[in-house]
């Protein structure tokens, strides 16, 4: 099987369990998740099968969309309610001087990573280092917030949903707010609930992968490898020119010749900048890039525009 299936990943699992468990669901070995969430965490983990283990680092990179619950005035080890108190505070701001605290977030700002986290420094994950009672100086890393937006407050919690880059640790983003007010604070909980197009009212629970592996509806949860860059115009080759991209080979374009002998590529599905394909109408179009098809359909990979060609960018042709 190759493609992404959402999952839902619950409350007490890793994502390395939710991966295990996937394997011996599904009797195949080539799985992989595509962001680490904690095993208290709860929420959408796109799982890529076969192939798509491909997609795993791109995935990863894209924004993320959570829920959580924000506890102030106490700080933890982990910066989260499961880890030790390492200092206690009365909350003393009100509603308003919360909420201009929290807000005053969004954007750009520099992130120190926790040292409970899988991140390494000297070839060492730094929550090895954290359990074995070390603590090491971390280089604080620039993320952006998109938007948070408060759901609830009831002091001394606030429930909120964050929109934010890819690599930034929420449970580090309550304790930064907590220290912004003078209180201390720590995440209590914490929901994730978009990756890319993946959504949490759209992901399946590890025992609903089983039930529709027993139907044989497998299918149905599984979102094939190429509608992950169905942004991208479809070129389909002839058979000529399959051949080559089997091999991963640039394939010759000619500029008003799409279609033609001397390309052998058919039109995009939708015409984009000037009707070649990997044009990009955003008016870049030597990056612009294109979802290649051989002649009996099958995807190949994405190219991208370089001059009078289309050259590999990513291969997901396997013979």
């Amino acid at each position: 099987m190759n493609g992404v299936v959402n999952i839902y990943k619950e409350r007490g699992f890793t994502s390395h369990d939710v991966v295990a468990k996937l394997r011996g669901i599904l009797k195949q070995k080539k799985i992989g998740h595509t962001g680490t969430l904690d095993p208290e965490a709860e929420g959408v983990l796109p799982v890529c099968l076969g192939k798509a283990t491909k997609l795993c680092e791109l995935l990863a990179g894209h924004d993320k969309v959570y829920e959580a619950v924000l506890l102030l005035g106490r700080s933890t080890d982990t910066q989260d309610v499961t880890g030790t108190v390492t200092a206690e505070a009365e909350v003393r701001a009100d509603e308003e001087q919360v909420r201009r605290a929290i807000l005053s977030f969004e954007g750009v700002y520099g992130q120190i990573p926790p040292m409970y986290s899988a991140l390494k420094v000297n070839g060492q994950k730094l929550c090895d280092l954290a359990r074995a009672g070390k603590e090491v100086e971390r280089k604080a890393r620039e993320v952006r917030i998109y938007e948070i937006c408060i759901l609830e407050m009831e002091l001394p919690r606030v429930r909120m949903r964050v929109h934010c880059s890819s690599g930034t640790y929420i449970r580090t983003l309550c304790h930064d707010i907590g220290e912004k007010l003078g209180c201390h604070g720590c995440m209590e909980s914490l929901l994730r609930t978009r990756v890319e197009r993946f959504s949490v009212e759209d992901s399946v629970r590890l025992d609903q992968v089983e039930a529709l592996r027993d139907a044989g509806r497998l299918p149905e949860i599984i979102l094939p490898i190429d509608r992950m860059f169905d942004g991208y115009p479809a070129v389909t080759l002839s058979k000529e020119l399959s051949a080559q991209a089997h091999n991963g080979n640039p394939l010759p374009l000619q500029a008003g010749d799409v279609g033609g002998a001397d390309c052998g590529c058919a039109a995009p599905e939708s015409p984009v900048g000037t009707g070649l394909p990997g044009v990009d109408p955003a008016g870049a179009p030597e990056t612009g890039r294109v979802r290649v098809y051989d002649h009996e359909g099958r995807f190949v990979g994405i190219y991208g525009r370089e001059r009078d060609r289309l050259r590999l960018v990513k291969m997901f042709y396997e013979k």
